[in-house]
Parts: structure tokens; C-alpha cells; sequence
């Protein structure tokens, strides 16, 4: 107990009282009892200010998971706004935060069960018409494979009947069944190179090649030297074709249709040029193949990529081959378009993905 309490409980005691040993124990059962009370008052302010701290971070705990869920939840409103917008959902069910949601964790659960059952129906959906389509391409196959026979073995009976027939009696026939029978060459000529075309339009996405490295300068070294180029016509290429890992097949008949095309626009050009280039792109290589041949009328233009689209009274054209081109590009990912004025020449240019 403090001395000056002591003091003060001693002058107000009768002096027979001063002297008993029994006031110093009673006064110190005091003290004692004031010093546990401090005690058990020091740790009730320790715990007290533990609590509080404790109860601060956990609140703080709390704040930042509540803040967190809040994102979350505002996360997946706009996905669920998203889903909506995609997949068309009526405007009068069509998920509205503000109004819906409020953050009300039941709604938003039944909102995702709704969009999953959504997307579920959707992807079966899809998955039906890929299948449909699948089985289109493989009946349009066989059946691009059948008409192919079927056209091919009577086109190759009558060309070589009508070898025999001039190999037989051409001293006998006139001017007039001499150039019957050539145009009856050329047709038959024109329409195998048809035959051909309309087979490779049909399966040459479906076909599949493994990638392998390619020089695209090599490939094209060994695919003019297979081709007819006109003394008159020049072909160069510049020096940043790159190399490129593709399927060699399709590559190939990209290039190949691009330069029999050109070569057809050049040909009555004395100084015929073609020039073959490609430029990096970011994610693409671009390529472009130019002539300085009878460039292409605007008005043919729109429609030249399209089947059996071909310029006026070109007899030798097919009008498969640009479209070739553009199925293959296609398969590359990329993109295929043209740049020419009549009587200026032509440029093609595409792109392939890196």
C-alpha cells in the first residue's frame, strides 16, 4: 500500500489500535489486495489492447476479402453481360447488375447455372454442325474424286482417238478438219486442266502435309524450271524471301496458279516482268507477285478470287486458279488481295502466319 495512504489510515485510528500487530496485517492484506487488483487491472488493459488489435486486422482481413469478392462479382458480371451479348439472350432476361445482382451471390449463381446451360446447349449445337460438315466435305471429296475418273477416262479415249484418226488419214483431210481436230485438242486440253482444278479446289484444304522447312527461293527456282516461260518474259526475285516451315504441296500450287497467271498477263509483252518479293510483317510475311503484263479491269477485280470467274475471251483460262489461291491463303490463316489498273500490270500480294 503507499506509505502516505498508510499514514493517513494510522491518524485517524485510536492510538490503542496504532500499536497492534494485527492493524500492520490488516494493512498489509490491503496493500495485497490493491497490488492483485492493479495486476489483474494491468492485464485487462494488455488483453484489452491485444483484442483491439486483433479485432483491427481482422477487420482489416475482412475488408480486403470483401474488396476482393467485390472484384470478383463485378468480374463476373461482365462476363455474364458478355455471355449475353453472345450468345443473344432475350433483352427481357438479360443479366443487369444494378438491378438484378446487387451483389446477391444467389442470384449470380443462378445467372452462371442459366449461361453454362447456354453455352452447354451451344457447344452441342456446334459440334452437330461440324460433324454435318464434315461429312459434306468427305461426300464432296468422293465425289469430286468419281467425277474426276468419270470425266478423265472418255477425255483421254477421244484424245487418243483422235491421234489415230490424224496419225491414219491426215493427208487426206482438208484445211478445215485440220483445225476442227486442233480445236478439239484444245478443248479436250482445256477441259482436263478443269477436271484438275475443280479436284484440287475441292480437297486441297483437306488435305494433310506435314510442315517441313522450305527455301521459298529453292521452291521456286524447281517450280519455273517445271513451267513454260515465254523467251520474252523475265521472273526475279528479290532478296528477302525467307524460309518458311509449311506444307510444301499447298505452298506450291500457291506460287504455281500466282505465276502461270502472271506469265498469261505478260505474254505479249516483249520486255514481260516478273517479280517476286515478300516483306516481314509482325505476326505475317507478306508476299506480293507482280507483272507489268495487261493488268486487270476495275470491274473484274471484286469477283476475281471467285470459282469460274475469269477475264473476257481468255479461252485458255479456267477461272479456278485465283480461287485456288485464295482457299490455300485461306488455310494459311491469312489474306489475299490485288492491286492493278488495266494496261499497268498487276500485283497480288498475301500473307502467310509466322
Amino acid at each position: 500500500m503507499h506509505k502516505l495512504l498508510v499514514r493517513q489510515i494510522r491518524k485517524y485510528l485510536p492510538t490503542q489500535w496504532v500499536e497492534q500487530e494485527s492493524l500492520a496485517n490488516f494493512l498489509e492484506a490491503i496493500s495485497k489486495s490493491y497490488s492483485d487488483n492493479d495486476s489483474k487491472l494491468e492485464v485487462l488493459q494488455r488483453s484489452t489492447i491485444i483484442s483491439s488489435q486483433e479485432l483491427s486486422e481482422a477487420n482489416e482481413i475482412l475488408k480486403q476479402r470483401a474488396d476482393s469478392q467485390k472484384k470478383v462479382i463485378e468480374s463476373l458480371e461482365r462476363s455474364i453481360a458478355s455471355l449475353n451479348k453472345d450468345t443473344n439472350t432475350d433483352t427481357d432476361t438479360t443479366f443487369n447488375s444494378k438491378e438484378n445482382l446487387s451483389f446477391d451471390p444467389l442470384v449470380l449463381a443462378k445467372k452462371l447455372e442459366e449461361q453454362s446451360s447456354e453455352i452447354h446447349r451451344i457447344s452441342e449445337e456446334k459440334d452437330l454442325l461440324l460433324k454435318n460438315l464434315e461429312e459434306r466435305n468427305e461426300a464432296l471429296n468422293n465425289y469430286a474424286h468419281m467425277v474426276s475418273h468419270d470425266l478423265k477416262s472418255p477425255m483421254r479415249n477421244i484424245s487418243f482417238l483422235i491421234d489415230c484418226i490424224k496419225e491414219d488419214d491426215i493427208d487426206n483431210f482438208s484445211d478445215q478438219t485440220k483445225d476442227n481436230c486442233m480445236i478439239i485438242s484444245e478443248n479436250l486440253e482445256k477441259m482436263d486442266a478443269l477436271v484438275d482444278g475443280i479436284l484440287k479446289h475441292a480437297t486441297i484444304t483437306n488435305l494433310e502435309e506435314k510442315k517441313v522447312l522450305i527455301d521459298v527461293k529453292e521452291l521456286l527456282d524447281e517450280l519455273v524450271q517445271t513451267m513454260y516461260v515465254p523467251d520474252n518474259i523475265k521472273i526475279e526475285y528479290s532478296d528477302t524471301l525467307p524460309t518458311l516451315l509449311i506444307g510444301k504441296y499447298k505452298l506450291e500450287q500457291l506460287f504455281k496458279n500466282l505465276i502461270l497467271n502472271a506469265i498469261s498477263a505478260t505474254e505479249k509483252n516483249p520486255n514481260g516482268l516478273i517479280k517476286i518479293e515478300a516483306n516481314e510483317l509482325k505476326e505475317d510475311w507478306e508476299f506480293c507477285v507482280s507483272d507489268n503484263g495487261k493488268g486487270i479491269a476495275e470491274k473484274y477485280q471484286q469477283d476475281i478470287f471467285k470459282m469460274f470467274k475469269k477475264l473476257e475471251n481468255d479461252f485458255k483460262a479456267t477461272g479456278i486458279g485465283l480461287a485456288l489461291v485464295k482457299k490455300i491463303v485461306n488455310s494459311f490463316h491469312g489474306e489475299v488481295w490485288l492491286d492493278s489498273k488495266e494496261g499497268k500490270g498487276a500485283t497480288f500480294f498475301f500473307t502467310i502466319k509466322k
